[in-house]
């Protein structure tokens, strides 16, 4: 089993910084893709960011590139995502997940999943 744990949300405005964490414990893969994806109200689930855990390689959704950072800290069990220059419509639920395998944007083919943090971006 592999438990996630995120922290690092919260009310910002627009134009403020956030830094989002995942804490990976239990079971992990050498290979696997851990993500972050969000869900505002009324809206599906969207990948944000995801990153390769041995590869480091890396996808950001568009409405996120440039602004958006995913990053993996290996001794410390941890995916970080730097949000930048937020916008009223980052406002979503943040969750950070994990598959064993290659980097996917679906959420369906994620096993594993934090229990969110809410991030608010007033403008």
């Amino acid at each position: 089993q592999v438990q996630l744990v995120e922290s690092g949300g919260g009310l910002v405005q627009a134009g403020d910084s956030l830094r989002l964490s995942c804490v990976v414990s239990g079971r992990t893969f050498s290979s696997s893709t851990m993500a972050w994806f969000r869900q505002a109200q009324g809206k599906e689930r969207e990948a944000v960011a995801l990153i390769n855990w041995s590869s480091a390689s890396t996808y950001y959704a568009a409405s996120v590139e440039g602004r958006f950072t995913i990053s993996r800290e290996n001794e410390k069990n941890t995916v970080a995502l730097h949000m930048n220059s937020l916008k009223p419509e980052d406002t979503a639920v943040y969750y950070c997940a994990a598959r064993k395998g290659s980097l996917q944007t679906n959420a369906k083919y994620y096993s594993y999943w934090g229990q969110g943090t809410q991030v608010t971006v007033s403008s």
